[in-house]
């Protein structure tokens, strides 16, 4: 079969991105716009400021990914575009785009869960990697993949189905995703946002023991299932039989803001915070001339916990599951202790652990073009009148 071009879309959230990528192994270009500067006053993401953002940003996102590549919009083969999950307004931006661009051009439309993307974004690290190539082409499966990131926290059960994938949903968190959490509490501690980058760095400045924090008590099962991608009740014998573990991250918020009420940090913290908005792009040494001992303790307990609570749950998954690899995917895999710790403990189990580059890791549409490339060898297009899905379910 030819090489396939894809060009891929993604606006799920607060990154306008296009990329093309060839054949779902080879990224050719791979562009990203983000919006953290538009949305770091509120700390966090406002989804009216980041539709916005995506109508200004989307077409000369992709056609800087055609340049790059060398390609144009009628050279490439397929159009790819996130359907979901994410946020409806920025979706819709993203969708809108993708079905003018293949109507006019008569091309094929692929519609691509964003979830799905990030495993392939695994997947698309493997196949460039030379070293590795020969690995990627002998994946043992069942796989498990920990997708964690600001919206979300997934286990999945992958089995290989003649060219794709299917997936299980193991695990999820019940409240607040990983990522998340990190945001949350970087703006309680005056840190700016995204909090998670700036937490990773902190954390080998403080004690990670200093604080301690228990485990997230759930204290009955989750019924909750999918069927045609709607939610529904599992009854008592499919909990017995598909053991789950999911993940809650409200109780950890609530303990550091009790924390720092029961220590009077609240006006260090202000001050923090007014003397870092005023550095346009704070380095490292910004962050520590501005943190004291307790802060930088109570950091490194928080992504200990953290760590602890993502690891212990994915590994007890995949010895009760007996899957073969592990992947974790999405932009909290790019925290370091994090893929420490995976790679030691994995290790010990002899269980192998892959996760993508870190450019590959955060929302990118090189592994939405490379997700596409299955549904483009089985002619799995899309019609013209899909729409966005918000709480789209991997299945």
């Amino acid at each position: 079969m030819p090489d396939a071009y894809i060009l891929g879309i993604e606006s799920s959230c607060d990154e306008t991105a296009a990329a093309v990528v060839r054949s779902g192994e080879q990224v050719i270009s791979n562009v990203v716009a983000s919006q953290i500067a538009t949305h770091q006053p509120y700390g966090g993401v406002v989804p009216e400021l980041a539709s916005r953002e995506h109508l200004r940003a989307i077409v000369p996102v992709v056609r800087q990914a055609l340049a790059e590549a060398k390609q144009t919009y009628n050279s490439v083969d397929a159009i790819a575009v996130t359907q979901g999950p994410g946020l409806a307004g920025a979706l819709l931006v993203g969708i809108s785009y993708a079905k003018a661009l293949a109507f006019a051009l008569d091309k094929p439309l692929i519609a691509v869960n964003h979830l799905e993307g990030h495993i392939h974004a695994v997947l698309l690290d493997l196949s460039q990697n030379q070293e590795r190539q020969e690995g990627n082409r002998e994946l043992q499966f069942p796989v498990l993949a920990l997708v964690v990131s600001g919206g979300h926290t997934h286990l999945y059960l992958a089995r290989a189905s003649d060219r794709s994938w299917t997936y299980e949903n193991i695990g999820h968190t019940r409240d607040d995703a990983a990522g998340e959490a990190f945001d949350k509490v970087a703006k309680l501690l005056g840190l700016g946002y995204p909090g998670g980058p700036v937490i990773d760095r902190l954390t080998p400045h403080g004690n990670p023991n200093a604080v301690k924090f228990p485990p997230a008590q759930i204290k009955h099962p989750d019924r909750r299932g999918r069927k045609d991608g709607r939610s529904v009740e599992l009854d008592s014998d499919s909990l017995d039989d598909h053991p789950r573990f999911d993940f809650s991250y409200s109780g950890i918020k609530t303990a550091i803001l009790r924390y720092v009420e029961s220590h009077d940090m609240r006006a260090a913290i202000e001050s923090r915070r007014q003397a870092l908005a005023n550095i346009p792009k704070p380095k490292l040494a910004d962050y520590l001339a501005h943190c004291d001992r307790r802060t930088l303790d109570l950091v490194a307990s928080f992504q200990r916990a953290i760590v602890d609570d993502l690891v212990g749950k994915t590994l007890a998954a995949a010895r009760a599951y007996d899957v073969a690899t592990l992947f974790v995917t999405g932009g909290v895999a790019a925290n370091q202790e994090l893929r420490q710790r995976f790679e030691s403990e994995g290790a010990k189990e002899g269980l192998p652990v892959f996760f993508p580059s870190r450019p590959l890791s955060t929302d990118n549409a090189a592994m939405i073009a490379a997700a596409a490339f299955p549904k483009f060898q089985a002619r799995d297009f899309a019609a013209m009148d899909f729409s966005a899905e918000a709480g789209m379910a991997l299945k």
